[in-house]
């Protein structure tokens, strides 16, 4: 019978040999937090979110990384401004490139020879990749690593959750009638996997007109604090939408947004 990496309802009671799917760290590696950034459904802004948190992270003294798991979208590069490939070292290990502020970064836009070209690959392949993210990068000494997970509950991210020592999750999730059954997958697959969420993150919440300031709810009212508090989550967040922040982002400067709305999630992941 095929693994459906359910041990709770495996009917071997836990007696296989495929319960510990872990895969090594790199020797040259030293990651103290492990946070997977994730969502139920795409198109919430999960890996703006994810940059956000790393530049949290970094301007607090934290030695922070970003491993991009999402390879079919594979964004956060240009968020940071990297343009230039990986390089290996003396033994042929791959190593992380750095932000202007010194962040880790690994993505496939980084390996490949035209970041424009798609990304055809089946889930197998693209979950292996996920793991040599993990086991093939010097990434060095990591107070915190981001994750920025793909899109959805399937196989990749399950690869993420059974392969990396994940430390907790942060779902990200915007104020729509769907945000209930966003934060409802995710937070099922993460307790699936007995991963606690350390944090929920509304993006998109509102817009505040430049000219008149007057705040506009584009998406509808947010529920995110109730939601929070259904599934247990203490740490919420609320982003707007900001102009501003995709031009930093188009640019390569998302070093230089305020962060500072995230500061409650952040203090749940690192206390």
């Amino acid at each position: 019978m095929a693994c459906n990496h359910d041990c709770s309802n495996c009917a071997s009671k836990g007696g296989c040999d495929k319960k510990d799917f872990k895969v090594p760290a790199n020797a040259k590696s030293n990651v103290k937090r492990v946070i997977a950034v994730m969502s139920g459904k795409g198109g919430v802004g999960k890996s703006l979110v994810t940059e956000q948190l790393a530049v949290a992270a970094a301007k607090r003294g934290l030695k922070t990384a970003i491993l991009d798991a999402d390879i079919t979208g594979p964004s956060i590069p240009m968020a940071f401004g990297v343009n230039e490939r990986a390089v290996g070292d003396a033994d042929k290990n791959i190593l992380p490139s750095r932000s202007a502020c010194g962040i880790g970064i690994m993505s496939l836009n980084l390996l490949v020879e035209n970041p424009e070209d798609p990304v055809a690959w089946r889930g197998p392949v693209i979950a292996g990749v996920v793991k040599q993210f993990w086991s093939d990068v010097a990434w060095g000494d990591v107070d915190i690593m981001f994750v920025d997970m793909p899109p959805g509950t399937g196989d990749v991210p399950l690869t993420v959750f059974q392969s990396l020592p994940i430390t907790g999750a942060v779902i990200v999730t915007t104020p729509q009638d769907l945000v209930s059954m966003i934060v409802e997958k995710a937070a099922r697959l993460a307790d699936m996997m007995k991963i606690p969420v350390l944090g929920l993150v509304e993006n998109m919440s509102a817009f505040k007109c430049p000219d008149c300031g007057k705040v506009h709810r584009i998406f509808g009212e947010g529920d995110a604090a109730n939601l929070a508090a259904q599934h247990g989550i203490k740490s919420v967040a609320s982003l707007p939408i900001d102009p501003s922040v995709a031009a930093a982002v188009d640019r390569g400067a998302i070093e230089s947004v305020d962060v500072s709305a995230l500061d409650p999630i952040l203090d749940a992941l690192v206390g």
